[in-house]
């Protein structure tokens, strides 16, 4: 075999552990009723939090959090054993990676995707500055 060869199996070897070792850490969107469908595998929810059920947190602990999050398909208690996320109580949903085991969701992290400060302005017909088109 040529040189050229040999370095171009060794390249596609390499690319090819570069696709696995990657493998574990993609995950699509999935939903509540999924995850609790598939106890232990690692997912990345879209809920929101339920704002009539209590959120447990002491400054005392505050590595500690519990709440119930709530999509389409149901509800599920989030247990997250990290700091609370800044504006947390005002955020429209949450993005979340971890497991469902144990009859609750363990959560690793937590995301909380904030309003759009321009909802007002588009309910009242007016456009986002994102969509004005400037010549």
């Amino acid at each position: 075999m040529k040189k050229i060869h040999i370095v171009f199996l060794v390249l596609i070897a390499a690319a090819i552990a570069v696709l696995i070792s990657f493998w574990e850490n993609t995950s699509t969107f999935d939903s509540i009723s999924d995850a609790k469908a598939n106890p232990g595998k690692l997912v990345y929810l879209t809920a929101r939090l339920d704002k009539s059920a209590p959120v447990v947190f002491n400054p005392m602990n505050p590595n500690y959090l519990e709440f119930t999050a709530r999509d389409s398909t149901g509800t599920v208690k989030v247990v997250y054993h990290n700091t609370k996320p800044d504006n947390f109580e005002m955020s429209s949903s949450l993005v979340m990676q971890g497991r469902y085991e144990n009859g609750h969701f363990a959560c690793k992290s937590i995301l909380p995707k904030c309003p759009s400060k321009y909802k007002e302005e588009q309910a009242r017909g007016e456009k986002h500055p994102d969509s004005i088109k400037i010549n």
